[in-house]
């Protein structure tokens, strides 16, 4: 199943998760990513799924959350790797529209260079990009992007996707504690983020278990220093370092939203269980999902996280 949720969106509201990409397919491994390292590093656009195919499981998906009165804000495309690699993404986007929802999609936007890539991402109504690092070095020690991409290249995309872009355009820094959180870092993408002149800036920091073990969150001090500093370059700014709750909407069989959230979603153990306890379903799903090999349970400062198995954390 590629269409997952409702899930809480600190950003979106109630969000619909659309995933259109396999795991874990990704022009980045970035050192934080909450769904492991990079298994297939690619730059070149595929198809990877029929179209046709992700608009019914959308439409299904629609048509339970409207018969049990659930709200769905937006249909988000948020996948197992980056999203701009879907040669589709641009027409599913356009078969989606009458639906009636926003869309939104969130890129590293790493591929906004290419002009089909803009032109896709063009046709949503909300878009994400990260930013998070303003020079080539650092960019590559917190991202570890595919050989073949250029920085600069990529910050030139971005700036030009800003100019065309009529949407809501957004950004997204995650703060890594001893690598971008100190005032040059911080600086430098100020720098980049006053070019771009987004309508909201996004500061976050890890909450669920990164990539890399030795990944830690900032201080609360480094965090309200980015704040003043990346505050005086962007209009708006916003601190998502705060857990987003527990408001996860089973639309269907429940193991299957288990592992279709997971796989893009690391979920808390106590949002599990408040999904469980929604459908009046026991911990007993989840010990065969564990012993079965389809559920991961992995620790992280203090506390349980479950990620579907078969990908993610080495």
């Amino acid at each position: 199943m590629q269409v997952f949720g409702t899930v809480p969106s600190r950003r979106l509201g109630c969000s619909l998760g659309i995933n259109n990409i396999p795991p874990k397919i990704c022009t980045y491994s970035c050192v934080y990513c909450q769904l492991g390292r990079t298994s297939t590093m690619i730059m070149e656009r595929s198809a990877f799924y029929q179209p046709e195919d992700l608009l019914n499981q959308v439409e299904e998906r629609v048509r339970a959350s409207e018969e049990c009165g659930q709200t769905i804000d937006y249909l988000t495309f948020v996948p197992d790797g980056e999203p701009t690699l879907d040669l589709n993404l641009g027409p599913l986007i356009e078969m989606l529209r009458p639906l009636g929802y926003r869309i939104a999609v969130i890129t590293n936007a790493s591929l906004l260079w290419q002009e089909g890539v803009r032109d896709a991402l063009k046709a949503a109504d909300w878009v994400s990009l990260k930013v998070d690092a303003a020079d080539e070095a650092l960019w590559r020690r917190i991202d570890r992007p595919l050989r073949g991409l250029n920085h600069h290249k990529v910050v030139e995309g971005i700036l030009r996707f800003a100019r065309e872009y009529r949407g809501e355009l957004v950004t997204e820094t995650m703060l890594v504690g001893g690598l971008n959180d100190g005032e040059e870092a911080l600086k430098g993408i100020a720098g980049i983020l006053s070019r771009i002149s987004p309508a909201r800036s996004y500061l976050s920091a890890p909450i669920r278990p990164p990539a890399e073990p030795w990944v830690e969150p900032p201080s609360e001090e480094a965090v309200v220093s980015a704040f003043h500093l990346l505050g005086e370059a962007v209009e708006r700014i916003e601190l998502l370092t705060a857990y987003e709750g527990n408001l996860f909407r089973p639309l269907g069989e429940m193991e299957e939203e288990i592992l279709s959230i997971t796989s893009v979603h690391p979920m808390r153990e106590d949002a599990v269980r408040a999904l469980l306890t929604s459908a009046n379903l026991d911990w007993d799903l989840v010990e065969r999902l564990l012993e079965g090999g389809l559920l991961r349970e992995i620790e992280y400062r203090g506390r349980r996280f479950y990620l579907r198995g078969g990908f993610g954390l080495r």
